[in-house]
């Protein structure tokens, strides 16, 4: 009974966030810090007049698929709209970053840790944004729906779509000593 009862604590606890992966391993800890992250800030090269070719950063919602222990896919999915200003960056070009952290959840304020300081792991992510394609768009809904309801009843003549982050490199910073870096078939090998 007790070896049973083991794994289902420990899922129950890495998905209150309560148990965050050991820093030597980094791809563990990308994929824990996006699965328990709601949004993340997405860095464009802006194309708008007066700040065209300038870094412009901006607030998404996102999701790796729904809450709970190794229901994550790895892949961030966003729901946009071409009328956001950092839509129409994308579209002029796709390369952007995003940065998910540990402060957006109860862990960092818990342990009384900044924003900034490497204990509250945050992530960066290099890539492009790219819309799903058509047998992908139901897990991309799945994933957002079940963490933003909210966005089912956003008007539909705003053209909403699902996209998702294609990622290129990432960059985990979770303990002193500077970045490690991750690949992406490191990253997707692990479970959160």
């Amino acid at each position: 009974m007790a070896r049973w009862l083991f794994p289902w604590v420990a899922a129950l606890l890495l998905a209150a966030g309560g148990a965050i992966p050991p820093p030597e391993e980094a791809a563990r800890m990308a994929r824990f810090v996006l699965h328990n992250c709601d949004w993340g800030a997405l860095a464009t090269l802006s194309a708008q007049e007066g700040l065209r070719g300038h870094p412009f950063a901006n607030i998404f919602s996102l999701s790796d698929g729904p809450p709970g222990p190794f229901s994550g896919s790895g892949v961030p999915y966003l729901y946009l709209t071409d009328m956001e200003i950092s839509v129409q960056d994308l579209e002029i070009n796709s390369n952007a970053s995003l940065t998910v952290s540990l402060a957006q959840t109860p862990y960092c304020k818990k342990h009384r840790y900044d924003p900034q300081n490497p204990l509250c792991a945050h992530i960066i992510f290099c890539g492009s944004i790219v819309k799903v394609n058509d047998s992908e768009e139901g897990l991309a809904k799945k994933a957002l729906f079940s963490r933003h309801p909210e966005m089912e009843s956003w008007p539909k003549d705003h053209n909403w779509f699902f996209a998702k982050f294609n990622i290129t490199n990432i960059w985990v910073l979770d303990y002193f000593g500077g970045l490690k870096i991750v690949t992406p078939e490191e990253y997707y090998s692990v479970k959160p």
